[in-house]
């Protein structure tokens, strides 16, 4: 029996990434998994591969940055599958690249939206249905820059030092009532984003982890698994670095 068996799951950004390697791990575990994203080519075959491990699945084309979005994706799910057990709010995106004082005002509105805001869309719909199950799991993706600053970076910083606090507060709300929720803080990721990388940049990218390189989209949804699950079941309002010793230093 899988730790997540017959659970019902929602990934955000599960197209590809962490969030397709979270969505297989769910499925590898016993999830019925809602595979949510805006690319629906690739949506469509991680359902496919999540179908193929012997679960249920459905593609949610999904903008994180709508409320109406969101509440449309949970709905959805629990008109499918009658509950709503877990759920990994993994979109994001990189953002502007540009000084305080230099980065665009919609620049810095996006990636908030994105990022930050998308996660309390999110968990303003996904903790009632929780309620309504008897309790469940929801793990925010934040990122090593939750914790540490990056020149050039402002919003994206911002917004994940946010998602660590929207978390920690959830979490404190909601831990009499059966909702764990738990942050989750990768470093730089193995991804095909970084596919066109020139191969010194990529080198001074792996220098910036004592472990020697860098971390595959599966490793991080081995940890999102474990914190969905009941063998985490005394883990709320935690952030977990997930990050080859990068914040260690």
């Amino acid at each position: 029996m899988g730790l997540l068996n017959d659970k019902v799951a929602i990934v955000t950004g599960a197209a590809s990434g962490i969030g397709r390697a979270t969505a297989l791990a769910y499925a590898r575990e016993g999830a019925n998994v809602v595979i949510a994203d805006l690319n629906e080519e690739q949506g469509q075959q991680v359902v496919s591969e999540v179908e193929q491990a012997g679960r249920q699945s459905f593609f949610k084309a999904t903008d994180v940055g709508d409320p109406e979005a969101c509440r449309s994706l949970v709905e959805d799910t629990v008109s499918r599958f009658g509950k709503l057990d877990v759920a990994c709010n993994n979109a994001g995106i990189g953002g502007e690249n540009n000084p305080v004082g230099e980065m665009s005002l919609d620049g810095w509105r996006r990636v908030i939206e994105i990022n930050l805001s998308s996660v309390f869309y999110c968990m303003t719909f996904q903790i009632p249905a929780m309620l309504e199950s008897g309790g469940g799991s929801i793990v925010n993706m934040a990122s090593i820059m939750g914790q540490v600053g990056v020149a050039g970076s402002s919003g994206y910083v911002a917004a994940k030092h946010g998602v660590i606090g929207l978390t920690k507060s959830a979490a404190l709300e909601n831990a009499p009532k059966g909702v764990r929720i738990n942050a989750v803080g990768p470093a730089f990721v193995n991804t095909p984003i970084l596919d066109n990388m020139e191969s010194e940049a990529r080198d001074a990218l792996v220098s910036l982890h004592p472990i020697g390189r860098l971390a595959n989209p599966e490793e991080i949804g081995e940890l999102v698994v474990f914190l969905s699950s009941e063998r985490a079941s005394f883990i709320t309002g935690a952030y977990y670095p997930a990050d080859g010793a990068y914040l260690a230093q």
